[in-house]
């Protein structure tokens, strides 16, 4: 490789390793596996090595990733939370633990965990009383879920028993069990939402979410299996979480302690086949020196401990052949490419098809038509392909070529800086853009129009009924009833659901409408500070930044959204069609905050923050995510951001706690 040739390489590695950090960390939605992230890792680490001249502060190789997120206030971990070493094999293996006996001058005796496949948390506990929840965020700093953590029912609110320190951190996992998973999954598409890929990323995105009862309803689990504190006067980790235990801890009853490598590497190959049969997801096993004296001697490096280890199980994967490659466009334009494969069995289904993701995977694989291929299911669900099995590769083979236009309108695409997937931009004339939006806008999330499913909304665009969704509403019964397998009945009953969808309530109507970015809850949320679709149209960017939830690529959306001529002609005719155009005007108890932009920052002893927020809602205000020159107060509790303190100050505004705030709206401080 030429100089430049490696320069491209580190570049291009730094590029596919920060995208991916994001999307596991922040977006809850990693496109490649951890063994893949790893490989990536170690290449990058390896050239930077061997090509000092190419040194960047800011690699990903130099950096612990975080999985902080807007919309939380962020704590300083007390105790750095780090991360673990990974390793993959026995040989590796029998390398730690050369390096335990080497660096301990002892031979130690090693506890093993399963390694729960879910989020980390670090729980503090102050009196038996837990007093705050974090994420594990960078490992210094993470975010504040105390209020989400708190309706987890295996959390305890209140420890059993005595004997424990008065201040100490829990640090654990956690969790979505595969029947709430299911259950999640099953809601979501009833309602026309994108399910979860797997119980870990379902596990990270409801921990996320901003209100404590949506965590309440999903069902989530945890495991605890690390205290750390000053002065802690175990000597053993094992019957640390023993005690743990009997303090109402969920500690895993499968923790085992051994005298050996031996020993660990017999039940590492036990829970390899039988973990099929837990009922939530591990993905390894976590081997740690059990002597906490030595823990302390051996010490850590700047990343993860030195006395522990994370084994990672290979995910079951099968080889087939790569037959051809198919470009599918969805309503956004996304194009996706999607490998056709042998089929070929692989954990208990036959798989004849996997997302190849874009075009920056295609080539992280070099992946090539007819090669002999590797196929995993991510999260023990979604098929996708890891690898190429080279040795099986024809002399005659030739790197793919990723297409340029689009393989439905022939219109070049484009790739917005910053992402990953390519785009076709003809929105008003590729065909499974426009029917894509039309069965979106019908489905149950959304206007829930019952009778028009992906089959009848094709056939009506095909045969030129439907051009846009505006277009449903001028449909007659004859129309319908003409279709292939269509009768009177079936129209009648169409044409009644159409009639219904008109009193949709706005937030739904937001979300069918399709605009990138707005997910269902954001719809409602930016219905509820607007109050109507002519508000929301006419919002400027500030305006749309102040709505809880929304951020620059949503705020961006929308305004690129109502800039365009046809959409704005489409909402003109749902209009005219009598479609709901306002949100149902709430209930007030007062006015008395009318006027008032108020944010929440903190925690509360007299009621939640999500009291707190009906109640501004209730007398008249409105509730603000984060602070502005047109906030009016802050509504401040115990351990208010420091980052929100600062601002505050600095524009003058007042701060205000929840006995003055209790007393403008005239409630009695009970």
């Amino acid at each position: 490789m030429s100089e430049q040739d490696i320069k491209d390489r580190i570049d291009f590695l730094r590029k596919v390793i920060d995208r991916e950090n994001h999307r596991y960390y922040v977006l809850n939605d990693p496109e490649i596996d951890d063994r893949e992230y790893d490989r990536l890792i170690s290449e990058l680490k390896k050239l930077e090595e061997e090509h000092p001249e190419f040194y960047d502060p800011s690699s990903p190789t130099l950096r612990v990733g975080s999985d902080i997120t807007a919309g939380f206030e962020q704590r300083r971990h007390r105790y750095p939370m780090l991360s673990l070493s990974n390793t993959y094999g026995t040989d590796e293996l029998l390398e730690f633990d050369a390096r335990c006996r080497r660096e301990s001058g002892e031979e130690p005796h090693y506890v093993c965990e399963l390694k729960f496949d879910g989020t980390a948390i670090s729980l503090t506990y102050e009196s038996g009383i837990p007093t705050h929840a974090l994420t594990r965020g960078d490992g210094t700093v993470g975010d504040d879920v105390t209020a989400n953590v708190r309706t987890i029912r295996s959390i305890p609110l209140k420890l059993h028993g005595d004997g424990y320190p008065s201040f100490f951190e829990m640090r654990g996992e956690i969790i979505m069990p595969h029947a709430s998973f299911e259950r999640l999954n099953r809601e979501r598409e009833e309602i026309g939402e994108q399910p979860f890929a797997n119980p870990r990323n379902a596990a990270a995105g409801t921990l996320k979410q901003q209100s404590s009862q949506v965590v309440a309803g999903r069902g989530l689990d945890s495991y605890l299996y690390y205290i750390v504190g000053d002065n802690l006067d175990f000597t053993s980790h094992f019957d640390a979480l023993t005690r743990c235990r009997q303090w109402g801890f969920k500690v895993s009853e499968h923790m085992k302690r051994f005298g050996s490598i031996d020993e660990v590497i017999e039940y590492i190959d036990y829970w390899d086949t039988e973990r099929k049969k837990l009922p939530y997801d591990i993905d390894g096993i976590v081997i740690k020196v059990d002597d906490i004296r030595l823990q302390r001697r051996m010490g850590f490096t700047a990343k993860a401990p030195k006395w522990a280890v994370a084994y990672k199980f290979k995910a079951e994967r099968a080889a087939t052949r790569l037959l051809s490659i198919n470009y599918q466009v969805g309503r956004t334009g996304a194009v996706t490419p999607v490998a056709n494969l042998e089929p070929v069995r692989l954990a208990g289904t036959v798989v004849k098809r996997a997302s190849l993701h874009n075009a920056d995977q295609i080539a992280i694989l070099d992946i090539r038509l007819g090669d002999t291929v590797y196929v995993e299911k991510g999260g023990e669900i979604i098929p996708k392909v890891v690898g190429v099995d080279l040795s099986a590769r024809g002399s005659d083979s030739r790197p793919l070529v990723y297409i340029d236009r689009c393989p439905v309108c022939g219109t070049p695409l484009v790739r917005p800086e910053g992402e990953a997937r390519h785009y076709c931009p003809n929105s008003d004339g590729c065909r499974p853009q426009q029917v894509g939006r039309i069965i979106h806008f019908v489905s149950r999330g959304a206007m829930d129009i019952e009778g028009l499913g992906e089959e009848i909304v094709e056939m009506l665009y095909d045969e030129g009924l439907v051009n846009d969704y505006a277009d449903l509403y001028s449909l007659t019964r004859q129309q319908i009833a003409s279709l292939d397998r269509m009768g009177e009945r079936s129209a009648d009953n169409i044409i009644s659901a159409v009639e219904r969808s008109k009193q949709t309530p706005l937030g739904k109507l937001l979300f069918a409408l399709g605009i990138r970015f707005v997910g269902a809850t954001t719809a409602v949320k930016i219905a509820d500070a607007l109050g109507s679709i002519d508000a929301l149209a006419a919002a400027s960017y500030d305006e749309l930044m102040e709505i809880d939830e929304v951020g620059d690529k949503i705020a961006e959306s929308i305004s690129a959204f109502f800039a365009s001529p046809r959409n704005r002609d489409i909402i003109d005719r749902l209009r005219a069609a009598g479609v709901r155009m306002t949100a149902e005007k709430r209930e007030t108890v007062s006015d008395v905050l009318a006027g008032k932009t108020i944010v929440i920052s903190g925690t509360f002893a007299l009621h939640s923050r999500e009291e707190y927020k009906a109640m501004i809602e209730a007398h008249g205000g409105k509730n603000g995510s984060s602070i502005s020159k047109n906030t009016s107060w802050v509504l401040a509790g115990d351990n208010m951001g420091p980052a929100k303190l600062k601002k505050a100050e600095q524009l003058g505004i007042e701060i205000i706690d929840e006995e003055r705030f209790l007393e403008i709206i005239g409630e009695e401080i009970c």
